[in-house]
């Protein structure tokens, strides 16, 4: 078992803020600094799984693409399965779409029509937090397939951009460190 606090200190600790990018006005919090350091990726990964080692989890959904990442190790972690959901064109089996707005214009995502079965237990993961708008989407797609989501995981959540209201009220929200600023 993790030390909670010490886990979100290291990996806080490892975090890279870039200025101007991708375009100006936008902090950008890298998260390529806290998968190169061994520890701190261990950190993450112990930390969810002992946030749902006793939840019966059948698959973690990971999303496109640094979900793929914490996604993948923690359902191995967790053994169970890991599911993806991808941008448009990307999955080569029939898939379910969902459209969601960003600041200007629409994106959408996919995940296969058969990924997952009714009635299993999923998590979803995904690096960041910011608008909410790919998490609520992710949340849309899963529930499409009668999955029950236990809970949307993220390494960072940015408050101050109030992402979570975006996500159904009954749904757990569990970000590892969460950001103010």
């Amino acid at each position: 078992m993790v030390n909670a606090e010490f886990a979100k200190e290291l990996v806080s600790s490892k975090f890279r803020s870039i200025n101007d990018f991708p375009k100006k006005g936008i902090v950008f919090k890298d998260i390529t600094t806290v998968i190169k350091d061994k520890d701190a990726f261990k950190a993450v990964i112990s930390y969810f799984a002992d946030k749902y080692a006793d939840k019966n989890i059948d698959y973690i959904v990971g999303l496109e693409s640094r979900g793929f990442i914490f996604g993948s190790a923690l359902a191995d972690r967790l053994g169970c399965g890991f599911i993806v959901i991808r941008k448009p064109g990307k999955l080569p089996a029939k898939t379910i779409s969902q459209e969601y707005e960003l600041e200007y214009g629409t994106d959408c995502l996919e995940i296969h029509e058969d990924a997952i079965e009714a009635g299993k237990n999923v998590v979803i993961i995904d690096d960041l937090l910011a608008t909410g708008g790919t998490a609520n989407a992710a949340c849309s797609l899963v529930k499409k397939l009668g999955a029950n989501i236990i809970a949307v995981a993220f390494v960072l959540e940015l408050a101050f951009l109030n992402g979570r209201k975006k996500l159904p009220d009954n749904i757990q929200v569990d970000s590892m460190i969460i950001d103010v600023d």
